[in-house]
């Protein structure tokens, strides 16, 4: 098992974080003393190590995590709700989604914890007894993960509280800054952290923020702020020239085939650029990759099954809309990825004589181990078709809450049981695809066409089945903004990008009338922002008056 730097000394690093926090605390409190860590030993050489990898455990809190996934897939034309779960107002964009929900909360406090810890580093880093090339790439490593992190906030809540300097003990003072500043200082702090990160993550030190990683991350962030209130002339030619440059100047290439890329034993592959680091080692792992839960489909009390590690523990939360099956991965005969994408096929783990069918083309079904329990062909089968099929076949008409097609992309089979939750997956924050077609987007909004069409169809060779790369190629007349659309949702499903697509492209609410029926009496422009916790506003000295809530909350 590959051991990665993040993993190492969390009880260690967990008091630290408690140490230099106090941006997160939810009013001014009496705080007992639990660590005998004391305040220079973050100048030594263990304890200066220990806060810089401390700054990264709070991405743990967004990436493969139920909240995290809450605030980027729900509420999108590509999901809809499962039968189970709460949290749906971030979906239905109704009277749930208000201030008060913890889920708001719970990703606000934990990222101004990582941000302060990132200003504990950089702050303290000239005191550190460390040689000045530590220095220097540690605090490049904090002002990227600062600017990740108020990437995240500004996304999501829009202007919040800016804080560049540590945050000593606990405050009432706040405010919030203006979207144009925050752009400003996110990318100021990815500019001065370029010249001082290595190329390449080395041996154990595998996950730490790399040169590539923030070209990639200022690609992203000067496609968003080119279509924001803060947006300026050269902003989307400035997104091409970073992503053009982590393709051209890196070793990073994608993966040959599209559903290699998912292998969980081949976590360190080419394609990577940067990803939150999980492990098999439960001391050390917290809460886990947890997104093996949510996608999963009730297989487990059907005829012939019981819930197992290889197929999952189903949460049932998000469910595949019908745009995102009917017309997103509509081409299944050039295309891999709905294949690739999809979990399609459940063997028999539970022999014998069943009569709980959903499928109507029978009374009963009768399983040997390993027969086919379940098979999902994706189109609409004739009742006489499935008849002479011995499993059972779930057809597009029967999808409900409970039973639709399960993304397979983040199944956990190395989880001790089948109950476990804590799963071991990298959560990939940043792969060559999604920088593929980033270039693919930036050119298309300069006029670039053709380049548009070529960054794209790197992306759809690579998906194309044997014999199908031509097929796969666009032509120039194709290179469209709804094409780009489609294409991102085919590729990324589920990882953590559509909310934040949607929104970067400014139709967020005509996507969610349009394709998801369950949002669209409800979702208005105000959605375009998330509610700002209550109990920020109600720390803050003079309240609403001084850190006001977003309209229509």
């Amino acid at each position: 098992m590959k051991k990665r730097y993040i993993n190492k000394s969390i009880k260690t690093l967990g008091l630290l974080v408690l140490f230099i926090v106090g941006q997160s605390c939810s009013d001014v409190l009496e705080e007992e003393v639990v660590s005998s860590i004391g305040n220079d030993y973050i100048n030594t050489p263990k304890g200066f190590e220990d806060a810089a990898k401390a700054a990264y455990s709070s991405l743990r809190n967004y990436y493969g995590t139920q909240q995290g996934l809450t605030v980027t897939e729900f509420g999108t034309d590509l999901y809809a709700t499962g039968a189970d779960g709460g949290y749906k107002g971030f979906h239905f964009y109704d009277a749930q989604l208000q201030p008060t929900v913890d889920y708001l909360a719970v990703i606000w406090d934990e990222t101004y914890r990582g941000i302060n810890t990132c200003n504990a580093v950089i702050e303290r880093a000239p005191k550190a007894t460390v040689s000045d090339a530590v220095k220097k790439l540690r605090v490049a490593e904090m002002k990227f993960l600062r600017a990740h992190y108020y990437f995240l906030l500004l996304q999501q809540y829009g202007g919040v509280d800016l804080r560049l300097t540590e945050t000593l003990e606990p405050t009432k003072k706040t405010s919030r800054a203006s979207e144009a500043d925050i752009y400003k200082a996110i990318i100021a702090d990815l500019e001065a952290a370029l010249p001082d990160l290595e190329a390449k993550s080395r041996g154990t030190d595998y996950g730490r923020v790399t040169k590539p990683a923030a070209e990639n991350m200022l690609a992203k962030v000067y496609l968003a702020k080119g279509n924001s209130s803060s947006k300026a002339a050269d902003d989307y030619q400035k997104a091409a020239t970073y992503a053009s440059n982590v393709i051209n100047n890196y070793t990073f290439k994608l993966l040959p085939d599209f559903a290699s890329v998912f292998d969980q034993s081949n976590q360190i592959n080419d394609e990577v650029i940067f990803s939150v680091q999980y492990t098999t080692d439960a001391l050390t792992n917290g809460g886990g990759n947890s997104l093996h839960l949510y996608f999963g489909m009730q297989y487990d009390v059907q005829a012939g099954m019981v819930r197992d590690v290889i197929n999952g523990r189903p949460f049932k939360r998000l469910r595949p809309t019908s745009y995102c099956l009917e017309t997103v991965f509509k081409d299944r005969v050039n295309d891999s990825r709905y294949k690739k994408t999809f979990k399609d096929t459940w063997i028999a783990n539970n022999p014998g004589k069943f009569t709980n069918v959903f499928d109507n083309s029978k009374t009963e079904v009768t399983f040997k181990t390993g027969d086919t329990a379940i098979f999902i062909p994706g189109y609409e089968m004739t009742k006489e078709d499935r008849a002479k099929k011995p499993y059972q076949v779930l057809v597009p008409t029967r999808y409900d809450e409970a039973l639709f097609p399960t993304l397979k992309k983040f199944l956990d089979p190395l989880r001790p049981d089948r109950t476990y939750e804590a799963g071991s997956r990298d959560y990939m924050v940043f792969r060559l695809a999604d920088t593929y077609l980033m270039l693919a987007e930036a050119q298309l909004i300069l006029g670039k066409t053709k380049e548009a069409m070529e960054a794209l169809n790197v992306v759809r060779r690579r998906a194309a089945f044997s014999g199908k790369t031509a097929a796969m190629e666009i032509k120039e007349s194709d290179m469209t903004m709804e094409m780009l659309m489609e294409e991102r949702g085919r590729e990324l499903l589920g990882e953590q990008t559509r909310w934040m697509d949607l929104k970067r492209w400014g139709n967020l609410v005509d996507r969610v009338k349009k394709y998801n029926p369950q949002a669209a009496p409800n979702v208005k422009t105000i959605h375009l922002l998330r509610p700002i916790p209550q109990t920020q506003i109600d720390r803050t000295e003079g309240g609403a008056a001084s850190f006001p809530q977003n309209p229509g909350y």
